[in-house]
């Protein structure tokens, strides 16, 4: 039960909270997708129709598991209101929460191993959370005030200076927290703005449709206009926030030097690509949006690629002379060693990564190692030697935040045993 309570138990909560933000991401974005989807898909009923007298603006008929269903809009709200009346807003909220438990859980808790990169800013913790709660209340209130000015009434200028905000923030967070704690704030900030929509704009205005219907007033279309427009924004938001939430596996992106401009590119793609789908929802095929966004993907997968590494001379007196000018902890052994060999990177993963890589870890805050891969062994770093060479020569993004201040030396020196076949 002891172990429960500690590093263990953390990691369960993570899988747990994890899996239930997944589930209801799920639900809410598929219903933001198809509402947008429907919205699209309508035809206005025949004029003089009873569905045109009932206020009807448009239907649908569609079939669906073995079931024909037939949705139906109001211009504003029908005569008379239904008993039963569902409210889509549990998704959005559930979503936000369990996303804010995960920062807590994986970001917030280790903040000194997942948020800080001392190469990029000396932070204590606090700060760096600091940091993080104050994006995610700092551009939403940002957000929210754009969208009140007249920028609302041309949506076009309003998306750009949206965007123009969001690639500022990861400007800002890539230069402030480590690379993989500034994309997945970003997220975060836009999953706030999204949230943010529904508590406080398209709830409260449905709510006032519906008081208005109750005390036999009639609607102001306004509520739901306003609504709309929110609503149109969220359904832009969630390919950029999906690929920020599986970010953290692909290290190429958020380590690479102008990390930041590698996310607004992705981005860009994202919301083209969205486009591509909402414009053929209502009817009109516009090939050039996917193939731009598919353009803006390859551009980036170019621009990113690993550089061929020239072949360093005395890679291990390299990493010796190092260790005589005293660079904290360099690889024991490798200067006797006159090789790249297995015997001298051993010796270097044991000393910067088998905290963490380890079948019983060492390091706070990990109680299994980090995507199965463990390294207590020559046989098992022989095993995981792309890995090892993805992660610690070509990303540089382990260890985590070079928390053990592995030097450039044994990165080389790792490089040239894993080119020479890791043998």
């Amino acid at each position: 039960m002891e172990a429960l309570f500690g590093s263990y138990g953390v990691e369960w909560l993570n899988l747990l909270v994890r899996w239930l933000h997944l589930i209801t991401g799920i639900a809410w974005i598929g219903a933001s997708f198809y509402f947008v989807w429907l919205d699209n898909s309508i035809r206005p009923p025949k004029p003089g129709s009873e569905l045109a007298k009932k206020g009807v603006s448009g239907e649908l008929w569609a079939v669906h598991g073995g079931g024909f269903y037939n949705p139906q809009k109001y211009l504003v709200a029908p005569g008379e209101l239904p008993e039963d009346l569902h409210w889509f807003k549990w998704e959005a909220y559930a979503t936000w929460l369990t996303g804010f438990a995960m920062l807590f859980i994986v970001y917030y808790f280790n903040a000194s191993a997942m948020m800080i990169d001392k190469n990029v800013a000396e932070l204590t913790s606090l700060q760096a959370v600091g940091v993080g709660i104050g994006t995610l209340l700092g551009g939403w209130l940002v957000y929210d005030t754009l969208c009140k000015t007249k920028l609302s009434e041309n949506p076009a200028v309003l998306g750009t200076v949206l965007y123009v905000l969001i690639v500022g923030m990861a400007y800002v967070l890539t230069h402030t927290l480590s690379g993989r704690a500034a994309y997945i704030h970003v997220g975060a900030m836009i999953g706030t703005m999204m949230v943010g929509n529904v508590l406080f704009v398209i709830i409260p205005g449905q709510r006032k449709l519906v008081q208005a219907m109750e005390k036999g007033q009639s609607p102001d279309p306004i509520y739901g206009k306003r609504a709309k427009v929110r609503s149109v924004h969220n359904n832009y938001f969630t390919l950029p926030v999906l690929l920020i939430m599986i970010s953290n596996h692909y290290a190429m992106t958020y380590t690479h030097a102008y990390s930041w401009l590698v996310l607004a590119a992705i981005m860009a793609a994202g919301v083209l690509i969205r486009h591509f789908f909402n414009l053929r929802h209502a009817g009109k095929v516009s090939i050039g949006f996917p193939a731009a966004g598919a353009a803006l993907l390859v551009a980036v997968a170019v621009a990113i690629a690993p550089a061929p590494r020239k072949p360093a001379a005395a890679p291990v007196a390299a990493a010796a002379t190092a260790d005589e000018h005293g660079h904290e902890g360099a690889a024991p052994a490798a200067g006797a060693a006159g090789a790249a060999d297995l015997a001298s990177v051993q010796a270097v993963v044991t000393q910067r990564c088998v905290a963490c890589h380890s079948a019983n870890p060492t390091q706070p805050g990990f109680a299994s190692a980090p995507g199965g891969v463990v390294l207590d062994t020559p046989e098992q770093t022989k095993q995981q030697a792309a890995k090892v060479f993805q992660r610690a020569v070509q990303n540089k993004d382990m260890p985590l935040a070079n928390m053990t201040q592995m030097t450039d030396a044994e990165r080389t020196l790792i490089g040239t045993w894993f080119e020479a076949g890791a043998n």
